[in-house]
């Protein structure tokens, strides 16, 4: 057995969370070592009772290694370990760092420049822009956006580094075999071919409570800081956000409508101290990070817009707007502002909504 595979019957073992792991290697010295000990020699170990030292002394009851590394070879994955020279370093300084990673594309060095961006999985037309538009804007600067994966504010930020042709991870909390959520599949394997999908959690785990706020300790452990776009007041962007706090990072957040209830918990983090960011910028001019060539974080110049054109889409507010509401507040007849908002449409400046709404795209 390879220290590599030893790594990961370790992580497969129950009972044996990463900082009994950290421990365990601290006074053995190998996995190989961990897996071979005593009972006594285990229950010598802070942390470990009777119950774990039985665990690890039976490990082979609980654990298929051989049928684990096939799934890993058939799915074409890798496995990354504490000892792997290709960990990520910012990882590896937290407290309890997963024992192995599992990896579907690959890690790059310049991934230690990176930001979490995180937020609620139910997000308004505004914070969905504004997690897409600082991720394209991050990513286009050089910047790996790391997220998890998930409905909302994380799949905005994937997408929005993707659309940079960018540098972005996904974290997910389940195997490989399992993506959640499973309309995300495509997403992912979309991740994968420019940058990495990872999980700490064997291949056929599913996600459930538990996994979740294990995979957010490791979107803020792999980032500089992380980004909270929208949140409400009992939001779990906000336990990510305590996360990081606690590993040391920044932490930074969008600013909200203060009568959306599901911008609470963003705003308090701002009145709490968390750097309020409209743009890349902000998040840059923090890092510090030198660029070859800064690029230009301007909007590109609107498609050329007639009379009528003009005056609906600068009538269109941030928040999605029902059509009688613009037929009122531009004084035009409603088949006029129908008409022009197709026009609109196809321009790809608005975007329609059920029930007669219309919002615009950044």
């Amino acid at each position: 057995m390879t220290d590599e595979e030893a790594f990961i019957a370790l992580n497969m073992v129950p009972r044996i969370g990463p900082v009994r792991v950290r421990r365990l290697l601290s006074a053995f010295g190998s996995p190989m070592a961990v897996l071979s000990a005593s009972t006594s020699a285990l229950q010598s170990v802070e942390g470990i009772g009777p119950e774990a030292a039985k665990s690890l002394r039976d490990w082979e009851s609980y654990v298929d290694l051989a049928g684990e590394l096939r799934l890993v070879k058939e799915f074409g994955a890798r496995v990354v370990t504490l000892a792997s020279p290709d960990y990520p370093a910012l990882l590896s300084e937290i407290h309890d760092p997963p024992t192995v990673l599992y990896v579907m594309g690959d890690l790059q060095d310049r991934d230690r420049h990176a930001i979490g961006v995180i937020g609620t999985r139910k997000p308004s037309h505004y914070a969905n822009d504004c997690a897409k538009k600082i991720s394209y804007q991050l990513a286009y600067s050089g910047v790996t956006v790391v997220s998890g994966l998930a409905r909302g504010i994380d799949t905005a930020a994937h997408q929005g580094a993707l659309a940079a042709k960018g540098r972005t991870i996904a974290v997910i909390g389940s195997g490989l075999l399992s993506i959640y959520p499973p309309e995300n599949q495509p997403l992912a394997e979309k991740i994968a071919t420019s940058g990495a999908v990872i999980t700490e959690f064997s291949m056929q785990v599913k996600a459930d409570r538990q996994t979740f706020p294990m995979r957010n300790r490791i979107i803020s452990g792999c980032s500089f800081g992380v980004l909270v776009v929208e949140a409400g007041a009992q939001s779990g962007a906000l336990i990510s956000a305590n996360q990081a706090g606690e590993q040391g990072r920044s932490i930074y957040a969008v600013p909200g409508r203060i009568d959306n209830p599901s911008a609470i918990g963003s705003n308090r983090l701002i009145q709490q101290g968390a750097k309020l960011v409209t743009s890349a910028a902000d998040v840059l001019d923090d890092m510090g990070l030198l660029f070859a060539e800064k690029p230009e974080l301007s909007r590109p110049p609107l498609p050329e817009l007639t009379g009528n054109e003009a005056a609906i889409h600068t009538a269109i507010q941030d928040d999605e707007m029902h059509i009688d509401a613009l037929v009122e507040r531009c004084g035009l007849p409603i088949h006029i502002v129908s008409s022009t908002l197709l026009a609109l449409e196809m321009k790809k400046l608005v975007r329609s909504r059920p029930g007669g709404h219309f919002v615009k795209i950044s």
